[in-house]
Order: C-alpha cells, then structure tokens, then sequence
C-alpha cells in the first residue's frame, strides 16, 4: 500500500506544476469561497463523516448543531487559512521554498495524527464538489484546482 502511494505521490509531483494562468484561476474561484468556511467544512464533513471522526472535538457530534457552534467556526477558519496561504502564493515561483514548507509541516502533523492518505482524498473530493457547486466551474478551472490540489498532495502525501 506504502508502495502505491509513493507511486501516486511521484505522479502527481510530475504533473504538479500551477501554470500562471491556472493560478489566475484558483485565485479568482477561491476569493468567491473563501468567507464561506462553515459551509466548506460542514460539506466535507458532511460527505465523509470519517473524517468528522477524526477530530476529537467534534467526535459523535450532530454535525448540524455543530455547524453553528464556535469551536467548529474557529476549526473551518484555520483550514480556510491554510488554503489562502496557499492560494496566495500561486503563480510566483519563487514561493514554491514557502509551499514546500507550509505542506511538508501539515503533512507531518496530518500523519502523526493518524489521517489516511484516503482521508486526503475524501478532502479533495468533497472541497471541489463544495467548489463547483458555488462558481463558474469549466474545465479549465477544474484542471486549475486539480494541478493545484497534485501540487499540495506531492507534498503531504510524502509522508505516506
């Protein structure tokens, strides 16, 4: 299983490249979602409950009560700040030493804390359904979003 996910890791990172017109793109989508952190999160959870489960928080909660709550608006706005970071360094090269690190620290505390490289996945999955569900949603943006997302995850899913 390692084996296949290094090979995954290593196609994706072959294919990681954001182009400059691809960046233009995700920057342009992200900025029409980005305030919506509740509802990002609350659709994640809500498409993969397993990964609800792994926040001890948020463990056996209703995830409709626990959309209103504050620990899980506080939650949302730290993953939502993480993507801006991100998104905010697209298209400038010279940022890529920045991008490395920001992901090679989330992909280690993601697997000391037990996440699967499935559980990636599932994040990806259900961000981008959120995503075209809430903006012009073409070809082109979903290439942008998914070299963007081969360009994260040959990053954390380094770890695996």
């Amino acid at each position: 299983m390692k084996f296949l996910i290094v090979v995954a890791a290593l196609i994706a990172a072959a294919h990681a490249s954001v182009s400059a017109d691809e960046a233009a793109l995700v920057q342009s989508t992200w900025n029409q979602v980005k305030s919506n952190e509740v509802d990002i999160l609350y659709a994640i959870f809500s498409a993969y409950p397993d990964i609800q489960a792994r926040f001890p928080a948020f463990v056996g909660q209703d995830l409709s009560a626990l959309k209103g709550s504050a620990p899980f608006a506080l939650h949302a706005t730290r993953i939502v700040s993480v993507i801006s970071q991100y998104v905010g360094l697209l298209g400038n090269d010279a940022n890529l030493p920045a991008i490395q690190t920001i992901f090679n620290q989330l992909g280690q505390t993601h697997y000391n804390r037990g996440v699967t490289a499935q559980q990636f996945t599932e994040f990806r999955t259900a961000f981008l359904n959120y995503l075209s569900s809430q903006v012009n949603y073409d070809a082109a943006t979903a290439q942008a979003w998914n070299d963007a997302f081969d360009q994260v995850y040959a990053i954390v899913l380094s770890k695996y």
